[in-house]
């Protein structure tokens, strides 16, 4: 697995969803100062609820430009021995399936396909973020969720 392929597809898929948002936040901030917008009387909120929708979105739209600068650090990030943020990581579990993990400072449960391999963005305040993170090559990952517990092993860390 190439780490910079898969950075690559992290940045371009962060970049989709803030179109997404900022379409989203255009489209919404244009209803709530649209003229059929206006309270026709003390009673109508859609107003209202039009701008708290706007407002919301453009907060999206911030939190996605943070979580962008926020990558930019963790991808300049060297290889270490242990994962960390900025790492790709390889798991392998009991059957021998193989589970890709980059580990971002957000955007948890992003999820990027590269060369036919799924990689998933994980943060440190995840169940597994937390099982992984400063693990080394060879080490064992045991995460359990509820009444089920799963054993992997460190397998690559890029």
């Amino acid at each position: 697995m190439n780490k910079g392929h898969v950075i690559e597809h992290i940045k371009f898929a962060l970049e989709a969803k803030l179109a997404q948002a900022k379409q989203a936040a255009d489209s919404a901030h244009q209803d709530a100062t649209h003229e059929q917008s206006a309270a026709e009387t003390q009673y109508d909120s859609l107003s209202i609820e039009s701008g708290y929708l706007a407002h919301g979105q453009s907060e999206r739209v911030n939190d996605i430009h943070k979580s962008i600068a926020l990558f930019t650090h963790s991808f300049n990030q060297d290889t270490e021995i242990r994962a960390k943020e900025g790492s790709l990581v390889q798991l392998i579990d009991m059957n021998n399936v193989m589970h890709w993990f980059y580990l971002g400072p957000s955007e948890g449960g992003l999820k990027v396909t590269v060369q036919q391999q799924d990689i998933l963005v994980i943060t440190h305040a995840s169940p597994i973020g937390q099982a992984l993170f400063t693990k080394q090559l060879g080490d064992e990952v045991v995460l359990t969720v509820g009444e089920c517990t799963k054993y992997f092993e460190v397998d690559t860390i890029l």
